[in-house]
Order: C-alpha cells, then structure tokens, then sequence
C-alpha cells in the first residue's frame, strides 16, 4: 500500500499583512512527482520552505512520512526532517570538488562509505570521471546534476526542488527536466518541483497543484488539470482556450460550436472551455467559419476563426495545413469540454 509522504492541513503563513499560504491543505503519496505551479508570488515557494522547516507557519499541521514536525507548538529542525533540497542557484560549494560536494551530507559515513556513495551518484546523473573537478569548471547542466546528486546522497524520502532550471537555457532545461525525472523515478524519491512554466510542470509531475493567492486550486495529473480544469482560473493559467457562452443539460452543453459532451455534468448557463488543439479544422463540407489571422510556431499554427454568428475563437493545427487570411473552413470540436459558472467576458 502506497504510504502518504507529505501530508499538510490547513497550513497557513503570513508575511505582516499578506497571507503568503492559506489554510492549506495538501498530500503527496511516496513516489510521486508533484510540481507546485503558479504565478510569481502565489506562495509556492513558502510552501516548499514550510515543508523544508525554512520558515515556520503561524498553524496546522505538517506530517513527513507518518511523522508530525509541525503541530500544535511541535516544530522539527530542517535539519532533522530527512530532506534533500535543490535550489534555483544550486548552491554548490565552490572551494570544493565534485566529489566533495557530493559527499557533503554524508556526515556520519566512513571515507570508504563516502567515496562508494559518490560513485554510485556520478554514474546516476552521467558526470563520471568529473570527480576532481570544482563547480566553476562545469557547465550550468553539469552543475544543475551535482546538485541533484548531493541531494540524493543522504537518500532522503523527499527532495525538494525550487526552480531548479530557470537559469539554463530553452533546450537545456528541456533535457535537464526528462534527466531529474528519470532519475527521481529510478530512485523511486518523492518529489516536491517548484515552477511557473507550466510546460515544465506537464513534463515532469505525476500530480500538479495549481496555486493563485495563496491556495490550490486543483491537484491532478498533467492530463486532468489541463483538459479537466475546475474553474476558469485554472484553465486560463495552463495555457490557450477559447471561452464560449453556452447552455448545460447535464452531460452535455449547446454552445456556438453546436452540441459538446461535458466531462462534468452541470446545468444552465455557463462558460465553455475549449481548448484551440480540441477544435476541429476542416476544408471540406459545408463552411461555418473563416479564418482571420495566422501565427506560425513552426510545428503547428494557431488560426484565429470567426464563426458565421461572428463568435471568434482559436484553432492550433498542423503546419501543413493549407489554409490563408479569408479561408472558408469547417470548425467542430473532438472529444469532451469543461465548464465554468463564471462569465467569459
């Protein structure tokens, strides 16, 4: 039976009269990925620094791995709470080697112990045979994995990690984020990843918490808070969507784009949310819509449409499809749709 690895109830933190987290509720299972994600200041950075011991909340409770550090006057030392933590400038120790940075947490271990274990880590992150070298001889990648390494050498139950690749480059972080993944997964280390890309966050989390002020808003997989989210909110924030007045009836809704399938039941007026890749582009049969604009991504292209009642919405389609500023197109939507009580405009 897979064990509750972090556990936090009705967490609050206050900096003067800002609320940083409210009331804050939140569990990670053992061997999870979950990435906290949210715009600057929504507080996803104290909560990684309430559950690392970095700061302490004015309540509730806090439980790592069936044990309570926080509750009720009970407060346990960062240092004591089995914790690994990778932060956003690494934080290696520039005076010395790799080996010794990797070795750093292993305060109790034999020289022996700590040489095997630094082994073992450089051959889990790719960075054999760079043992004798300081942090300043590495590049940004290379430093970012003796980070990972030195948090996982005290094989800690939980890593925390606060946007570790924001100083990497577009097409580093993209490899840097599939290596920590697969390394996270192989060790099989529970996870906490702080981030506000949300591209990031779909790549390497089991579980996302999408946070505004303070609060989550939705926890789920990538594939549930993106094409299932709970509020408008949510969706707005996981990228492109075209919002559409439209009428409920349970398990389905009528909209402009016709008669949709709702993952959620709900009734009566209410916001439709489609995302662009869910609207269906079409050249053939009878037209119901135009094309008025195109951006080019390379891959795909986003064509702005306006339907004949003058709705305009967008649709992201292949790069090949052949299709100009005035073109008449057929627009439909494929596959299910949320709603939200609140008003598109």
């Amino acid at each position: 039976m897979t064990k509750k690895a972090i556990e936090l109830h009705e967490v609050y933190k206050t900096f003067g009269r800002v609320e940083a987290v409210r009331q804050l509720s939140l569990t990670v299972m053992s061997g999870d990925i979950l990435v906290l994600l949210g715009a600057s200041g929504c507080g996803k950075t104290t909560l990684l620094r309430l559950i690392a011991g970095l700061e302490v909340p004015e309540g509730g409770k806090i439980t790592l791995n069936e044990q309570v550090v926080f509750a009720n006057g009970r407060w346990v030392e960062p240092e004591k709470r089995g914790l690994g933590m990778v932060f956003q400038d690494y934080a290696l120790f520039p005076h010395m080697s790799i080996a010794d940075n990797i070795a750093f947490p292993l305060h109790h271990a034999t020289r022996a112990q700590k040489a095997e274990r630094t082994a073992e880590l450089l051959q889990l992150v790719g960075l054999e045979g760079l043992d004798k070298r300081f942090p300043h001889e590495l590049s940004g990648g290379q430093q970012q994995r003796v980070a990972l390494a030195r948090a996982l050498s005290a094989r800690p139950s939980v890593i925390l990690l606060d946007e570790p690749f924001s100083n990497l480059d577009a097409t580093l972080r993209k490899t840097m984020r599939e290596e920590v993944r697969r390394i996270l997964q192989q060790t099989h280390t529970t996870a906490v990843f702080v981030t506000h890309d949300q591209e990031e966050a779909m790549a390497i989390g089991d579980q996302i918490a999408v946070m505004q002020s303070g609060q989550v808003l939705q926890v789920g997989t990538p594939q549930e808070v993106y094409l299932q989210p709970n509020s408008l909110a949510v969706a707005q924030f996981l990228g492109e969507v075209n919002l559409l007045d439209g009428v409920a009836h349970g398990d389905s809704v009528d909209c402009a784009l016709g008669t949709l399938e709702l993952y959620r039941p709900d009734h009566g007026q209410v916001c439709v949310l489609v995302r662009p890749e869910s609207v269906r582009v079409s050249l053939g049969g009878e037209p119901n819509a135009r094309v008025i604009g195109i951006q080019f991504f390379g891959f795909y292209q986003m064509l702005q449409c306006e339907l004949q009642d003058g709705t305009r919405l967008f649709a992201r389609t292949w790069a090949q499809t052949n299709v100009q500023v005035g073109t008449p197109i057929r627009l439909d939507a494929r596959g299910k749709v949320t709603t939200s009580q609140s008003s598109p405009s």
